[in-house]
């Protein structure tokens, strides 16, 4: 017989796979593990307890002999400890109390873990060294979802006892991290897949190791109570493996199965399935080119095979989205990979937990047959490929059928997703032919991430699923405040202490559905976080709707009013860090930002902290004529240029061709007489103007579609070597900006348009011109203000051959590059940005 403590069996406890049983020890009940024993005890019987684990069955003599031996032994027994651990961080919804039990029951100790809501709270009594076991292993071996923020560690006194249990959550004061929803895992796959398993085809298939957590969670802690999955009542099958410490899906909150979880349906004009069938039946209709609405993790998407032009087309014309790219979903990685070029970096960010849209090079050379249809991406040198990420989309995709499907966003374009049901079948009437949907609710609307790998490192271009709600840590403290962002692209960001808690992408607020979803996910953020934002901040520009939601709603709050480009640069400096009182070298260009001065600011270059901004240089001024035209019409810009480049407007460049005379005239009456004009300094109309010049795109369908041609095209030119392309001229006036004029950059390209230099070494030097420019710029303001760091922000560094060859050069010019990692460069970063500044000012 074993050493130990003998206590007699009250009854197996309900729910744990027979694992546990509740003992009397001497008058105190203790739940004890079972699970050692050749076969569960009976009520009545004695068993031999160590270190919280029932060793074996014992009768009335060997328990009092044991029990003598305890006592003989006195003093002599092992000192017992208890020590309380406060765990911070993204520890909810990642199967991190169920590895503390197991972690406490493999170390013989007993004690309690409960979610709170600041996080997870754990209690282990037992001996010194496997307490100190324990703590090293909550922070070396936590799931791989985890990200502890923090584990604070209290002695207490002990109390006693043999089992660990885990708790009912706590409420109460205090913040805990959401988790982001987790793409499918392998072990799931595996049961899909599996004619023996009892959810072989289950179509909303997860465990404690993916699955919903943020589009289904409605308040924290993270339990199923607290998730849309509330009104699901798990079966006794899903209940026991809920119950078992040894199941992979021991709570997790979304486990269901065929017998208890969310129902497929597939509705439609005379349609109305079930199942299985609802399934098949949408597969035929995309087979066969219909397009339907499927409810994802955090909304619709529209579906349709991406290899059939028609109904690529049809999808096209439906949704009014012009060339504007729609992205694609390969069945697996084999799939993905006879359509794009990947590097192992690229694999890896496909294929990984978050499983974002990856733009991504086409391979070159694809026979029709082979490639995806001409209308998925006309003009675009890149494909966005995302993987399956949910059980049901392993399921459409499989074979036969299609195995490339467009899955786009499920709204009119620019546009919030649509993910409430009702509101699907009236929004999409004229998109869809049909709608796959589920009876679970999406609490929270949330779209696909967008990014690319550039430079060594991820560029995101949307920060959504995946990341979301996710927070980034502040280089110092901030009060409670809430950040709108910008019209474009935008998020809001909650923060407090040191963590910002930026949304998921919202839109362009540009229609009362974006303004009512930023309502919607600002209110959601705060259930979450627990930030009550005592001010409010929001960009400088006059006429920004984000502004005038923020007035609507400070009631009474102080608002704080950021100019654009200098949170473009804060939000840079933020991720990376810096210290409420470093200084850099800001590089911000994009496409448009009020200025200070009331001009359209975008090619500046500043020397600023948290604080406060220098304009050190900027693109000299041009005339913006017309506004949102000019935008949409970058041959107006093309023209503005020229004329202040000295050029005339002849007939035999591409963008005076491409104007209209009659609107010819009226831009040229505007531009001498400045009426309807405004200036501007913005690299972004910079590279619409020359992509007109160069005759590659006149006129655009969405948001930076010249720019991104223009360098699709210098990325199939023969390498320019640095310096080899345009120049720009630089102007130093005292007590002013430099000015950067690109007059001799436009000359530069019009020569070469006149003596027929392929497009592509046209695009390729002037990307090289700009790159010079930023390197030239930058080695000033070092000259004059002594900085060595330089911080990249505004959407023109979205631009892949363009951030790549800036950092380079800088770096070899002994710089050190901050370039955005974590947020987009792009106006769906600049929330934190406004967080950073207003806290500085």
């Amino acid at each position: 017989m074993c050493l130990g403590i003998p206590g007699r069996v009250v009854e197996i406890v309900d729910g744990f796979a027979d694992q546990l049983a509740l003992v009397d020890v001497e008058g105190a009940q203790r739940r004890v593990n079972i699970g050692m024993l050749e076969k569960p005890p009976e009520a009545g019987d004695m068993v031999l307890i160590h270190m919280g684990f029932a060793l074996e069955v014992i009768d009335e003599e060997q328990a009092r002999t044991a029990l003598s031996g305890l006592q003989l032994m006195g003093s002599g027994r092992a000192l017992r400890i208890r020590r309380r651990f406060e765990v911070s961080g993204l520890v909810q919804g990642v199967g991190f109390r169920p590895f503390v039990y197991v972690t406490a029951s493999e170390l013989g100790l007993s004690g309690t873990v409960a979610n709170t809501s600041s996080g997870v709270v754990v209690e282990v009594e037992g001996e010194p060294e496997p307490v100190d076991a324990f703590g090293r292993r909550l922070v070396d071996d936590a799931p791989p979802m985890a990200e502890l923020q923090g584990v604070g560690e209290t002695d207490l006194a002990p109390l006693g006892g043999t089992g660990f249990t885990i708790e009912q959550s706590a409420d109460g004061q205090g913040r805990t991290l959401a988790s982001p929803d987790i793409a499918v895992c392998e072990d799931c796959l595996t049961e899909l897949g599996d004619p023996a398993n009892r959810r072989h085809r289950h179509a909303f298939i997860s465990c404690t190791n993916c699955g919903p957590r943020f589009t289904i969670i409605r308040s924290l802690p993270y339990d199923r109570a607290s998730t849309t999955m509330a009104d699901f009542a798990m079966c006794a099958a899903c209940r026991a493996e809920y119950d078992d410490p040894t199941d992979r899906r021991f709570h997790a909150q979304p486990i269901a199965c065929p017998d208890c979880g969310p129902t497929l349906e597939l509705v439609g004009p005379d349609i109305r399935e079930t199942g299985e069938a609802a399934l098949e039946h949408a597969r035929a209709l995309v087979a066969a080119g219909a397009v339907v609405a499927v409810k994802g993790l955090g909304g619709y998407h529209l579906a349709c095979d991406a290899r059939d032009e028609k109904a690529v087309a049809e999808l096209r014309r439906r949704k009014r989205r012009g060339d504007k790219p729609f992205a694609v979903m390969a069945r697996d990685l084999d799939t993905a990979a006879r359509l794009v070029v990947m590097t192992e970096d690229e694999q890896r960010l496909l294929a990984g937990s978050r499983k974002p849209i990856v733009l991504l090079p086409r391979l070159d050379g694809l026979p029709a047959a082979l490639a995806v249809a001409p209308s998925v991406a006309p003009a675009n040198p890149d494909l966005g490929v995302m993987l399956p990420y949910t059980p049901l989309h392993v399921l459409l995709l499989e074979e036969p059928g299609p195995d490339v499907l467009v899955m786009t966003s499920g709204n009119l374009s620019g546009e919030p997703i649509v993910s409430d049901d009702d509101e699907a079948l009236v929004r999409l009437e004229t998109l869809a032919d049909a709608w796959l949907r589920h009876d679970r609710p999406i609490e929270i609307p949330c779209d696909d991430s967008v990014a690319r790998f550039v430079a060594g490192a991820e560029l995101p271009a949307r920060r959504s699923r995946g990341h979301a709600p996710l927070p980034v840590a502040l280089p110092f403290e901030i009060a409670p405040t809430l950040a709108v962002g910008a019209d474009l692209k935008n998020t809001c960001a909650l923060g407090e202490g040191r963590y910002a808690w930026v949304s998921q992408h919202i839109g362009d607020m540009d229609d009362l559905a974006t303004f009512e979803a930023l309502t919607r996910t600002e209110a959601h953020l705060e259930q979450l976080t627990g930030v009550r934002p005592r001010a409010l901040v929001c960009d400088e520009h006059p006429g920004y709707r984000s502004g005038r939601w923020a007035v609507a709603r400070a009631a009474g709050r102080p608002l704080t009013r950021v100019q654009h480009h200098h949170a473009h640069i804060a939000s840079v400096m933020g991720e990376h860090g810096l210290d409420r009182d470093a200084r850099c070298i800001g590089v911000a260009f994009d496409g448009t930002g009020y200025g200070t001065d009331g001009a359209v600011w975008g090619g500046e270059v500043l020397v600023c902290d948290y604080k406060a901004f220098l304009r050190t240089a900027h693109l000299a001024y041009v005339p913006l004529a017309g506004g949102d035209a000019t935008v949409l019409r970058p041959y107006r810009m093309a023209l503005s240029h020229l004329r202040a480049a000295g050029l005339a407007w002849k007939d035999d460049l591409p963008a005076v061709r491409a104007c209209p005379e009659r609107e010819r005239a009226v831009l040229a009456h505007q531009l001498a007489s400045g009426l309807g004009c405004v200036p501007t300094s913005s690299m972004g109309r910079l590279f619409d103007a020359v992509a007109s010049l160069a005759g590659v795109r006149h006129v655009v369908d969405y948001e930076a579609q010249a720019a991104i041609e223009l360098e699709g095209l210098a990325r199939s030119a023969p390498a320019c070597p640095a310096g080899s392309g345009y120049r720009f001229r630089l102007h130093s006036r005292d007590g002013a900006p430099v000015l950067a004029d690109p007059a001799p950059a436009i000359r530069g390209v019009v020569t070469d348009l006149h003596m027929g230099t392929p497009v592509a070494d046209i695009a390729a030097r002037f990307h090289d011109a700009v790159a010079e420019l930023v390197v030239e710029l930058a080695g000033l303001a070092r000259a004059e203000y002594g900085l060595e760091v330089v911080a990249l922000g505004g959407g023109v560094f979205a631009n892949a051959w363009l951030l790549e060859a800036v950092q380079q050069r800088l770096t070899t010019q002994g710089f050190t590059v901050l370039r955005p990692r974590l947020l987009p460069p792009n106006d769906g970063g600049i929330a934190l940005g406004q967080l950073l500044v207003a806290a500085s000012t």
